[in-house]
């Protein structure tokens, strides 16, 4: 279908809405949405969980996105997602009657995360640890992708499927993070192997018909180490270190899904 990269302006939330959300909408009936995917759409870094386990948050772009719709939000997106759990789990919350359907995947099968954690390790350069997450991004990810999005359009055949991707996480500019144990070049690297996850991720979804939103410039400016932060740098508690904060969600993911609505 199309990708999308640009910020949502509110001032025409109201018309885009009208043209674009499914047909049960523009009915006026309450749009039955599913939020799928991983920590990135289950809100872990907001600080405020609704579910310890999956660290699902009230303050995740997906129920903000619910609110704002008046829809009837089946929040399945759970922390530490694989594409394998989405196909085994949570599309048992998909049907015919899906209207509408988000998502971010793909970074745990990649073991991004621990890519940037042997970031964190004294006297480690982890530009092989990021390099091997980047091989299985090319090699490996879109084979996984292609079965969650077949899936995903068994299961919800009627519905608009919006995935959306992975921003950059640093601004690369100075080793203020981690105890300056990041060096300007690990972050340099770190955000050429996020543009490859990108660029998997939107051909993938392209090839299914489904929507990309591309938030890398929605983040643009607001990296781990920028003046105003959307992202947490090494933080705690540490599972949130490298996520989204309360910001990101409301100021980046919101807007950049209300644009292509």
């Amino acid at each position: 279908m199309r990708t999308v990269r640009r910020t949502a302006t509110f001032a025409v939330v109201s018309l885009t809405l009208s043209i674009a959300l499914p047909t049960a909408a523009r009915a006026q009936e309450a749009v039955d949405y599913v939020a799928l995917g991983d920590s990135y759409s289950s809100g872990t870094g907001t600080g405020s969980y609704t579910d310890a386990a999956c660290k699902r948050s009230d303050l995740a772009y997906p129920a903000l996105l619910a609110a704002e719709l008046g829809a009837e939000l089946t929040f399945a997106a759970c922390s530490g997602a694989y594409t394998a759990d989405l196909i085994a789990e949570q599309a048992d919350a998909l049907d015919e009657g899906t209207d509408l359907v988000t998502l971010t995947v793909g970074g745990n099968d990649i073991d991004w995360n621990e890519a940037l954690v042997s970031c964190m390790v004294p006297l480690h350069d982890c530009t092989g640890d990021v390099e091997r997450s980047e091989r299985l991004a090319e090699d490996e990810l879109p084979d996984l992708l292609d079965a969650a999005y077949t899936a995903i359009g068994d299961r919800a055949p009627h519905a608009e499927v919006y995935v959306l991707g992975y921003p950059r996480l640093f601004a690369a500019e100075n080793t203020c993070d981690a105890f300056g144990l990041l060096s300007v070049a690990e972050q340099r690297r770190a955000n050429r192997a996020a543009d490859v996850l990108s660029e998997v991720i939107e051909a993938a979804a392209l090839a299914h018909g489904f929507t990309y939103i591309d938030v890398r410039d929605d983040f643009e400016g607001h990296a781990v180490c920028d003046d105003d932060p959307w992202l947490h740098g090494l933080t705690y508690p540490v599972g949130d270190s490298y996520h989204p904060g309360r910001a990101g969600h409301a100021r980046g993911y919101l807007p950049a899904l209300l644009a292509a609505l």
